[in-house]
């Protein structure tokens, strides 16, 4: 009895022991698989932290990156949202939202086409002027669903008829100046309809935007109060010439606002060309009296150097200033060695484009006009690092010229056979600079705030109506005074700066624009000596808009693409290009700018080509 017990006892015990062991056993299993689920938690939280600081890191650089970009010039607008990648099937900030956009392109076309009906039987009444009338609904229809035509038209056409009277077409208007503000009324009018549609309106106010405000405040506002502070009152010249620096602001602007791609850059620079050979081919025929050009100008064209420059073999052409001929050749001479220098199909087509505008340059008849040559072609010869070839090249082109243009350049040298050495006009320059302008701007401290806006006064003689100022440096203080003068000066440096980059780093139809327009830039610089050129018309009505071009920041990936809207005020235009829905690749990775040096070329292809067959 008593064994049976205990063997009881011993069987309990050990099923105790057993159970006990058994939950110990549990109880490490249940506190390794916890310790371990700790540790896995803990590592995946570690891992998130990291992940979340790297991210923060990526982000700041980025936000660090961008602020770099904005603080140079040429890179005011990259926060333009369309500028930045947008997906085609998402509607958002970075994209077009389509519906508004297609249902205003329909109101305007079924506008436009109703307006057209009604305006059709004006053709048997008004004539001609009905006709032009309609060209320009026309137009302005084309501008308002493809803006990119704004520039187009701006460009093509002005060069052509800029050196048309004011109040020929419009009251108080020459033509170009009414193409202008067409450009303007379709631009404003399709900011209005987008307006309208939802989007919002972002102003973007960049360095260079500053620099022109500062040249136009300062040569209006400014001196137009000085003049009623002086008890003067200011007459319609001077209200007239006040708006000249503004008018150019508003040229920059339009063309920032309606060209976004790069395919729009090239035609943009195409057209000039093409202007610009039509103006060199009428100002040789001119200068060699043929055809009967010279008679033809003056018929339909007032002619800045006067009426007897038509038959003293000076190529004066559409623009109506031998001086700006001389410019505008110059400017598009650079375009043509910008776009050579980069890989193009057109080599032979520019480089008799630029042998061209090298005879034409030398057809205006002017000294300025062959410095002008001289320090454009050695400055777009810098910039692209091809200074030798391009001074190579040249020669040929100028040696051509000297056979054709031999009555131009016997007629301009006579004039230093002179009783005093030298040329009457420059001696006839200096004298009026000595009667009519200094004694004036000295007279109690009037250099300082200026004189008047006008930039011309009446003559004495009966032979001409008025004297103009003939040395760029003394219209400034005329014109502002000293604010005037540290505002341009302000300006080259702004402008100068941001042009160099994209020349240098860019390899594309807008670093072509940007060799262009830093050559103009040098040009202007050097020749402020002379002449007024910073304003003169024809030759600002082609350097601001290479300016404008020179800035484009779209990418080649938004060639075919729909961006968003336009910004009149600031240029923050976006054009509709000719294709389908795209992305817009521009970003600050992605722009292709990089400071390589002010000598170093963006590209070496194609110019051995050059080389060797000559641009002339």
């Amino acid at each position: 009895m008593t064994a049976a017990r205990a063997l009881r006892a011993e069987a309990v015990a050990n099923r105790t022991q057993a159970a006990q062991i058994l939950i110990d056993a549990r109880e490490r299993a249940a506190r390794r698989a916890f310790d371990a689920e700790e540790v896995s938690s803990r590592r995946m939280a570690d891992a998130m932290a990291q992940a979340e600081q790297a991210r923060r890191k990526a982000l700041d650089a980025g936000r660090a990156r961008l602020e770099q970009l904005r603080e140079s010039p040429c890179f005011d607008y990259l926060d333009d949202p369309a500028l930045l990648p947008a997906i085609p099937t998402a509607v958002g900030p970075g994209t077009d939202a389509g519906p508004p956009a297609s249902r205003a392109d329909l109101l305007v076309l079924a506008g436009a086409f109703a307006a057209a009906l009604a305006a059709g039987p004006l053709i048997f009444v008004g004539g001609l002027v009905a006709v032009g009338g309609l060209a320009a609904l026309a137009l302005f229809v084309a501008m308002i669903v493809r803006p990119q035509l704004v520039a187009y038209t701006m460009l093509a056409t002005t060069p052509l008829i800029v050196g048309m009277e004011r109040d020929s077409v419009l009251p108080l208007l020459r033509p170009s100046e009414a193409v202008l503000l067409l450009a303007c009324g379709t631009l404003v009018l399709r900011r209005l309809w987008r307006l309208f549609a939802g989007e919002k309106l972002r102003l973007h106010v960049g360095r260079i935007d500053l620099a022109l405000l500062a040249l136009a405040v300062t040569s209006s506002i400014i001196p137009l109060l000085w003049m009623v502070a002086r008890g003067l009152a200011p007459t319609v010249d001077d209200v007239l010439y006040a708006l000249t620096l503004w008018k150019y602001y508003v040229l920059y602007l339009v063309v920032r606002a309606s060209v976004r791609t790069v395919d729009q850059v090239r035609v943009c620079l195409w057209l000039s060309m093409a202007a610009g050979a039509a103006v060199a081919i009428i100002g040789l025929l001119q200068a060699l009296q043929l055809f009967g050009v010279p008679e033809l100008l003056s018929r339909y064209y007032v002619n800045l150097d006067g009426l007897d420059s038509l038959t003293r073999n000076r190529g004066t052409s559409t623009i109506a200033s031998s001086i700006a001929v001389a410019d505008v050749m110059t400017f598009n001479l650079a375009i043509a060695i910008g776009l050579l220098v980069r890989r193009t199909r057109q080599q032979g087509l520019l480089m008799a484009l630029a042998a061209l505008f090298v005879v034409g340059a030398l057809a205006s008849g002017q000294f300025s006009g062959a410095i002008a040559l001289v320090v454009g072609g050695a400055t777009a010869g810098f910039i692209t690092g091809h200074l030798r070839r391009t001074a190579l090249a040249t020669i040929p082109a100028v040696i051509v010229a000297g056979g054709f243009l031999r009555p131009v350049f016997e007629r301009r040298l006579s004039g230093f056979d002179s009783p005093d050495g030298l040329p009457p006009s420059w001696l006839a320059r200096l004298d009026n600079l000595r009667t009519f302008f200094w004694p004036k701007l000295l007279d109690g401290f009037n250099y300082i705030l200026g004189v008047q806006p006008s930039a011309r006064v009446p003559a004495p003689e009966t032979w001409r109506e008025y004297v103009f100022i003939e040395s760029g440096h003394t219209w400034l203080l005329w014109t502002g005074g000293i604010p005037l003068l540290l505002a341009f000066f302000a300006y080259l440096g702004v402008a100068v700066g941001a042009t160099r980059i994209v020349a240098t780093g860019r390899d594309d139809a807008v670093g072509a624009a940007a060799v262009a327009a830093f050559t103009s830039l040098v040009v202007i610089a050097v020749l402020m000596i002379f002449d007024p050129h910073l304003a003169l018309r024809g030759s600002a009505d082609l350097a601001f808009p290479l300016l404008a071009l020179s800035l484009t920041m779209s990418g080649r990936g938004a060639d075919s693409g729909r961006a968003g809207g336009l910004g009149l005020v600031t240029g923050r235009d976006v054009a509709e290009a000719d294709g389908g829905e795209g992305d817009v690749a521009s970003t600050a990775g992605s722009t292709g700018v990089h400071a390589t040096g002010a000598g170093a070329g963006p590209v070496a292809h194609g110019w051995s080509t050059v080389a060797q067959r000559g641009v002339g």
